[in-house]
């Protein structure tokens, strides 16, 4: 796909905002170690380079299965879901009908493990097996009002409560958030900008359980450079602040919080590299892979963050494996594979 033919793609999938960057492969910072304090990683070269029988557009959502495959969803038709080993070869690949792909959920459910996927440019959820077969789905919410037509709609992740049921995020529609029960009926509908959600904000998240407290929902609030935490019927009950991020997804792994930030200028500098930040247990950033060493004043604010080695283009989404490594999905990254990080 050429830039005009890309440029074009992006339009029609809402995401026109988003300017083209053209990276050339950046190898100077693979044998950098990237990171502070006890996170601290090392780039594995080549990992998950395909060739074009199996190519890559934007690197949307990640996952890790039970045996240790990395599921990367992609918005390239020609095979939405690609699945690699640990060493970055190709598993397995499927899906020729997301050309909006963007959110990646993996669920167990009653032991056995399924993906929930949004699509921005079809409006609408999907539940799908490890090996694409599909479930379940759910479309824009036509029923509460909120929305005059289906294209206002256009999610961008889900959340899972522990109960089965979810939430979906309009992260590039009217910013609500859709709750669903375990039987897949719209519980509620809250959010939006009545209800305090200003735009370009919810874009991924995770359902999150404070010590001896109930399930909460803690949101990646792109361009407002924050993540909320909303009770589950979207109450507010706290926010931590991530000067000079643009946090896209949250991942936790054992007491640590894991945040993609696609740029550290976005959206006046659409250049901009971006990092990945690594907060404890209380949300305090303790590691900046591929940005400069957090500091907080006296007073406890943390100062601005910073892209500081080139090595990230865009970071959308990231998981960490069983053995503590770390993958990147980029988004307008020049068509690259998720990013593999050892941890040193």
């Amino acid at each position: 796909m050429n830039s005009t033919s890309r440029r074009r793609f992006l339009q029609r999938s809402g995401l026109a905002a988003a300017a083209v960057v053209a990276f050339p492969h950046v190898r100077a910072a693979e044998s950098a170690v990237l990171g502070q304090g006890r996170f601290r990683y090392r780039v594995v070269p080549g990992w998950g380079e395909l060739g074009g029988e199996t190519p890559v557009n934007d690197g949307h959502g990640l996952a890790v299965d039970r045996e240790g495959h990395v599921i990367l969803f992609t918005n390239e038709t020609r095979n939405n879901v690609i699945v690699y080993d640990r060493k970055g070869r190709l598993v397995s690949k499927w899906g020729t009908t997301f050309p909006g792909a963007h959110g990646l959920s993996l669920v167990v459910e009653k032991g056995r493990e399924v993906l929930f996927l949004t699509d921005l440019t079809r409006h609408l959820v999907v539940k799908a097996t490890l090996d694409g077969r599909i479930l379940d789905e759910w479309r824009w919410p036509e029923s509460t009002g909120k929305y005059a037509k289906e294209d206002e709609y256009r999610p961008s992740w889900t959340l899972h409560l522990s109960d089965g049921g979810f939430f979906v995020l309009d992260g590039y529609g009217r910013d609500y958030i859709v709750h669903y029960g375990p039987d897949g009926k719209m519980v509620r509908i809250f959010g939006g900008a009545e209800g305090g959600i200003v735009h370009w904000g919810p874009h991924g998240g995770m359902i999150d359980r404070p010590a001896a407290g109930d399930e909460t929902l803690l949101i990646a609030m792109s361009d407002q450079q924050h993540l909320l935490r909303l009770t589950k019927d979207g109450r507010k009950i706290g926010q931590v602040d991530l000067p000079g991020g643009n946090p896209r997804q949250i991942r936790r792994y054992g007491g640590q919080y894991f945040v993609a930030h696609l740029g550290d200028n976005w959206p006046k500098d659409r250049d901009c590299r971006g990092f990945v930040s690594i907060l404890d247990g209380q949300m305090k950033v303790v590691s900046n892979v591929g940005g400069t060493a957090p500091t907080y004043d006296d007073d406890g604010r943390l100062r601005r963050m910073a892209h500081q080695e080139e090595v990230f283009r865009h970071p959308h989404d990231l998981v960490v494996d069983g053995e503590g490594s770390l993958y990147v999905a980029q988004f307008a990254s020049g068509r690259t594979p998720p990013v593999k990080l050892e941890r040193v």
